[in-house]
């Protein structure tokens, strides 16, 4: 693998560990195992993904 590729996949793997492809993530599943149904706006998915750790800062790691 040459260099760009190499920091390609390093950048995709700090985007994932950082949780940045949350959102990303949560469309590929919702379509795959919901198809046909509404998927939430990036908006409503952050402004829900963020309440959620605020009601149980248990389920963040720090």
């Amino acid at each position: 693998m040459d260099t760009r590729g190499k920091l390609r996949t390093a950048w995709q793997l700090f985007r994932e560990f950082s949780g940045e492809r949350a959102y990303e993530i949560y469309v590929e599943h919702h379509q795959r195992t919901h198809p046909g149904e509404p998927v939430m706006s990036e908006r409503e998915f952050w402004r829900r993904h963020i309440d959620a750790r605020d009601t149980d800062p248990k389920a963040s790691c720090c």
